[in-house]
């Protein structure tokens, strides 16, 4: 009856989600209306688009019960980190000027804004095939993040779970793009928030936590051991490094990310920019940081041993951290469902977003290079296969062993680390030019991709103490990377002459007519 209950639930949730899919799918008649929702999104509609395509199973599950297993409370300040910078700075300094920009010149994909900006062709190329390879590891955190949940909390197999995601995800996108997305994200929003709201009074009020009280009994600082009566430890030096890399990875992160930079192309006007600065900052707020506050409890239900020691009786590993201590909270049904929409909705809006800028990219910016008498209406069939197989794609690879924080990592490490620097420098900095912009992405892909390589090299060297641990420091060298490379694309720039200063000066000023 309990499971009944659950599924009832879970089942509410998708026929929503395919009401809005028939409905809304009718109105995308072009590729803008694919692609960018005809640059005609409100508010409240773009923050929430950006909020769920932010927030995923792999926050609530990956790095929330990662976070809480090594820092306890101070987990939380990846939460705060996220709203703080990968919302409320994020949207400051770049909705409203990348907005204008693709507005004015019709861009309609990350790789298109650069080749505006830096007239290299073979530049838009390379960055669509590098998003697109790389995206598919991110896709696969979030499947494995939800499924995890669901083996836990509901007893089917993770391979079915992954199997439904990926239909739910893939029905959403053939639908109509971005139109069925963008709606669909503001009703996901609005149920990731009440759920985020309810997954926190319940995990309090539970016996393991014990109430305010407990809460209280578990924030003390006694040395650096973390305890049931201890959650909020004195962390020593590389223990903050790692802190501190987790937080910055996954806020200034999303700054170069194509599925969150694509967000802001689709703002109606300026207005609607400013608004949602506002609007983004409080969704990252509550579901980011309640997201961290849960994973943050951690020891409230396991001891040390059990998190740490994978000889112990017991061992949880890191990716099940969250679903058991939802399962040990003993949740009502009814709100177990509703966490599990919770969980559900992060995931498949994040999915659909990531798919849908992974295979427009390819289609627009890769495809239509090759093939120039490409219409409309192929171009959008081709863009739907390509979701498709990037979904089987991102199934294929969440079921191997890595963690999901690592594939995470590796992916928001690529793909920013490569093109952060480019992007963000160009909207306030008129000298950057084509050799800094490739020096900042070969640059920091070289060393993003590192611990990525080291994971693969785990395969054939096994038990390495030191190439294991390298694989484990995707955040570092993520951060190291986002760095490196805004370094490169300043010195490189300012120490060489741009050969395009007609074209630069269009992309400050020119107006594009058609679209």
């Amino acid at each position: 009856m309990n499971n009944l209950t659950v599924w009832i639930t879970i089942g509410i949730y998708i026929i929503v989600m395919a009401v809005i899919g028939l409905t809304q799918g009718k109105k995308a008649h072009s590729i803008v209306d694919l692609t960018v929702g005809g640059r005609n999104a409100g508010a409240w509609l773009s923050a929430l688009s950006y909020g769920t395509a932010y927030f995923s199973a792999v926050m609530f599950v990956g790095y929330a019960g990662g976070t809480g297993k090594g820092f306890g409370l101070w987990g939380v300040l990846a939460g705060i980190g996220n709203a703080v910078l990968g919302a409320w700075l994020a949207w400051k300094v770049l909705a409203r000027k990348t907005r204008d920009v693709s507005a004015r010149l019709k861009i309609k994909t990350m790789p298109q804004f650069l080749e505006a900006r830096y007239s290299s062709p073979s530049m838009r190329l390379f960055a669509c095939v590098l998003i697109f390879i790389f995206l598919i590891p991110y896709s696969a955190s979030v499947y494995k993040g939800l499924a995890s949940v669901a083996d836990v909390l509901l007893g089917i197999k993770v391979e079915y779970c992954m199997i439904i995601i990926a239909v739910v995800a893939a029905l959403m996108l053939v639908f109509g793009g971005y139109l069925v997305q963008a709606r669909a994200d503001f009703f996901q929003g609005i149920v990731m928030m009440f759920g985020v709201v309810l997954l926190i009074v319940c995990v309090i009020r539970c016996d393991a936590v014990g109430g305010v009280q407990g809460l209280m009994e578990y924030a003390k600082t006694e040395g650096a051991e973390l305890s049931s009566t201890n959650g909020l430890p004195k962390l020593n030096s590389d223990q903050w490094i790692s802190l501190w890399a987790t937080v910055l990875m996954t806020s200034f992160g999303t700054w170069g990310l194509p599925q969150m930079v694509t967000k802001y192309f689709g703002i109606k006007n300026d207005e609607q920019a400013k608004k949602g600065i506002t609007i983004s900052t409080f969704f990252a707020l509550l579901v980011a940081g309640g997201g961290y506050f849960v994973g943050s409890l951690c020891y409230r239900f396991f001891d040390w041993e059990t998190l740490n020691n994978p000889a112990a009786e017991g061992y949880v590993a890191q990716d099940f951290i969250v679903p058991r201590m939802l399962e040990k909270a003993n949740i009502p049904s009814v709100l177990l469902g509703i966490v599990l929409m919770l969980l559900i909705a992060a995931s498949v809006s994040t999915l659909c977003s990531v798919t849908l800028t992974a295979s427009s990219t390819l289609t627009i910016d890769f495809i239509k290079h090759f093939r120039k008498n490409l219409d409309d209406k192929k171009t959008s069939f081709t863009i739907k296969v390509l979701c498709v197989i990037f979904i089987i794609c991102s199934y294929v690879i969440a079921n191997t062993d890595t963690p999901i924080l690592d594939m995470m990592s590796y992916s928001w490490g690529i793909i920013s680390g490569s093109f952060l620097a480019p992007y963000v420098v160009s909207l306030f900095w008129k000298k950057v030019n084509t050799k800094g912009a490739w020096a900042a992405i070969i640059g920091g892909l070289a060393v993003a991709v590192v611990p990525a390589a080291a994971k693969l090299a785990t395969w054939a060297v096994k038990d390495n103490a030191f190439i294991n641990g390298l694989a484990g420091k995707g955040p570092l060298f993520a951060c190291i990377a986002m760095v490196f490379s805004i370094v490169l694309c300043v010195a490189v720039s300012a120490v060489t002459k741009s050969a395009n200063e007609k074209e630069t000066e269009f992309f400050y000023t020119g107006v594009v007519e058609t679209e």
